[in-house]
């Protein structure tokens, strides 16, 4: 028998083949994923050390792109934390790790407290290798685990979960000593990806106007679609302003690149061909947008937040 962190372990009557009793994996002792295991209980939130018998089997956690899990009997390798040279840590596959949000509100919530990953996990009451795991990969852990952490990060399970997705990004803690770092031209470009939901800055009739749009990188210039009424195209014929920005709301980063130039209306048919295959999305806004407004930047500029020791 061998198993995972995260893993599911079932132990089930030995006459009826119902299941008896379940829990969480979250501690192993030996590299191999081979018994025993630190197991947390579903119906005692307990966790007990279990050398487990021919009444009880593992369902291994797949992770699917999407972050949902879905039980599996197939074979996985143990999770261990190999590092490179850097001292970044790296999945069994040596690619870099891959964090879901509950793991990097977790992690993040560990270095404010100055608290190592040994000194959290005893907190929590779990082996410092499945507080990596969670750390580190796209993980769903149980309730009580989540209780754990959170008593021991002095937050709430809710604040890890993600609560408050619907109010205005930033409203975590900055970061101790952040800094400001001045992004080059291919930074900023690289930043603004091919496409994505941007603002632009137009004087409308009504006085100064900032307007989210879905926007298409095509070349060096920046496009999207409109309708011919409506604020977005006051920006035709003027110099405006389009501004692109992410904040990390789990590790307190940030950045926003800056973009100026004139927008033009597209009217010549194969360009608008072009623009039209070629979008990722239909506006997210709906309604009739079939009016394309092309901006080709004169001035690209762009910041970003990072921990002053970087």
């Amino acid at each position: 028998m061998r198993a995972q962190l995260g893993d599911q372990l079932v132990v089930e009557s030995t006459t009826t083949g119902t299941t008896r009793r379940d829990g969480e994996i979250v501690g192993l002792h030996h590299e191999d994923g081979t018994p025993p295991y630190d197991v947390r209980w579903s119906d005692t939130d307990e966790v007990t050390l279990v050398f487990p018998g021919p009444d009880a089997h593992v369902h291994h956690i797949e992770h699917r792109p999407g972050g949902g899990r879905e039980p599996s009997r197939s074979p996985a390798p143990p999770v261990h934390e190999p590092r490179t040279g850097t001292g970044a840590p790296e999945t069994p596959s040596g690619m870099p790790p891959n964090p879901g949000d509950i793991g990097r509100r977790v992690a993040a919530e560990r270095l404010r407290m100055g608290l190592t990953r040994e000194e959290a996990a005893r907190r929590a009451g779990m082996a410092p290798e499945y507080l990596a795991y969670l750390e580190e990969q796209p993980a769903d852990p149980t309730k009580a685990s989540l209780i754990g952490l959170a008593d021991a990060l002095d937050t709430t399970v809710a604040a890890l979960r993600g609560a408050g997705v619907d109010a205005p990004p930033g409203q975590g803690q900055a970061l101790p000593h952040p800094r400001l770092v001045t992004l080059d031209p291919d930074e900023c470009r690289a930043l603004l990806s091919t496409h994505g939901v941007g603002r632009v800055a137009v004087s409308s009739a009504g006085g100064p106007a900032v307007v989210p749009v879905n926007y298409e990188v095509v070349g060096d210039t920046i496009a999207f679609r409109t309708a011919p009424e409506s604020v977005p195209a006051a920006a035709v014929g003027s110099e405006v302003a389009f501004e692109v920005d992410h904040v990390d709301e789990a590790m307190s980063r940030g950045w926003s690149v800056l973009a100026v130039g004139t927008a033009r209306v597209v009217t010549d048919p194969d360009e608008v061909r072009r623009l039209v295959e070629g979008a990722h999305s239909t506006p997210w806004a709906g309604g009739v947008r079939e009016m394309w407004v092309a901006i080709r930047p004169t001035r690209v500029t762009g910041r970003r937040i990072v921990p002053a020791e970087q």
